[in-house]
Parts: C-alpha cells; structure tokens; sequence
C-alpha cells in the first residue's frame, strides 16, 4: 500500500510535467525509473508507457478545450506516426538494454541542444496556421513516430520543436499537435512492449492514476506561461533528463 501511494505522488509529479510541456510526463519517467528503481531501459520504458497513454489522452483533451486542434494537421501527424511507431518499437524491444540507454540520453542531450540554439536564433513571429504544406506532416509523423517506437517517449518532443521552428506555429500549438501524434504511437508501442513482457504494470498503473490526478494543472501552466520561459524550461528540463540517466550508464 504504501509502494503505491509513492507511485502515485511520483505519477502526480510526472503528469504535471507532462502536462506543461505536453509530453504526458514519460520522457522524465524513462530517467526516473532506471535512476531511483533500477529498472533497464526497456522495462523503464514500457512501464512509463502505462501512464503516458492515459495522461495524453487527458492533456490532448485539456490542450484541444482552451485550443483548438485542427483535424486536417492531427490526422496526417497521428496516421503517420502510428504505423512507424509500431516499426520502431519492434527495433527496441530487441536491442541491448545498456545501448539503448546510450541512444537514449544522446537523443536528449540533441533535442536540448537543438533547443537552446532555438532561443538565441531570430525567428518569425508564430502563428496558429502552418508555413509548410501538408505533406509535410506526415514526413514529421514518420520520423517522430520511429524516435516515438524506439524511445518509448520521443515522438512528442521531437515534433514539438519541428512544429515551431519549421511549421512557425506558436509552443502551445505545437504541443497540442504533438500530443495528437503521440497518442496512437504511444498506444501501439505499449502494446509492443506488453507482448515481448517490457511493463511492469503493478508499478506503472499507479503511476497513471497520479498523472491523471495532476496533468491539467500542468496544461493550465502551460498556457499560462509566456512563450520564451516555456521553451527555456522546456530545454532545462532535457539536460536534467540526460543527466540522470548519464550518471546511471
């Protein structure tokens, strides 16, 4: 009992999180879990993934009511990503858990660097309408939706930064469509993580009822942040990530 009332408070911290930077909370999970709980890549990931899940389903709901998420960018995104997630996960539940690891704190310490380069670059003023074509999108669901498969929790995060940089719509935007890709990719990897036994689901459902307790608050904040301290913290939060799991490698 009192394992699971330290889940959830840790759940409820990680939705808040998650709900902030639209990422439902796993990309700090994945760190956490392999830091605190001695838990391998794969089994840190897939575990992650039962609260994930929910938690985007949740923040893509709080996100599309203040927001409102155009259909015609989130179903190329989310049809995209959802068939290379699958493709992606496959690659990961059968790589070495330590290279995996390795992979995993480069690909963050890439997307802090790529953001922090963001706020000192001089860019167009955002917007809700996006500078490239459609087609477009379904090119940035692909290659999320591989990170998404290979990482447990990548896709997000991935597209996040692309949406304004490349595409010039604003942060909360940009999130409220990463969360529309991300949740039919961090479905189908669950379930490709669950088949080949990477969940430990006594673990990670309580960690999901916390996150649901907590993510709006974290979407509220989100919205109620100006856009450059988002994105700062946004990059802050990152290199903290890759240095947890750093020091575990």
């Amino acid at each position: 009992m009192i394992e699971w009332l330290m889940y959830i408070a840790l759940g409820a911290a990680l939705g808040t999180v998650g709900g902030l930077f639209g990422i439902g909370g796993g990309l700090i999970a994945i760190p956490a879990l392999g830091v605190l709980f001695g838990l391998d890549q794969q089994l840190a990931q897939g575990t992650a993934l039962v609260m994930v899940v929910p938690n985007v389903m949740l923040a893509l709901w709080r996100y599309h009511q203040r927001n409102r998420i155009e259909l015609r960018y989130a179903v190329p995104l989310a049809g995209a990503s959802f068939v290379f997630a699958w493709l992606g996960s496959i690659w990961a539940v059968g790589l070495d858990a330590r290279s995996m690891r390795i992979g995993f704190v480069a690909f963050l310490v890439a997307l802090a660097a790529w953001n922090l380069l963001r706020i000192f670059l001089r860019s167009t003023p955002p917007s809700s309408e996006l500078r490239q074509p459609w087609p477009w999108l379904g090119v940035l669901g692909s290659f999320a939706g591989v990170m998404g498969g290979l990482f447990g929790v990548g896709g997000a995060v991935v597209a996040t930064p692309v949406l304004t940089s490349v595409f010039g719509t604003t942060q909360v935007v940009a999130q409220g469509l990463s969360l529309a890709l991300a949740l039919p990719s961090t479905s189908v990897t669950l379930l490709t993580y669950a088949v080949h036994q990477h969940v430990d689901w006594m673990m990670g459902i309580p960690l999901a009822v916390g996150g649901l307790l907590s993510i709006s608050w974290g979407v509220k904040l989100a919205h109620a942040m100006p856009e450059k301290v988002l994105r700062s913290l946004f990059c802050a939060f990152l290199v903290v990530c890759a240095l947890m799991l750093a020091f575990k490698i």
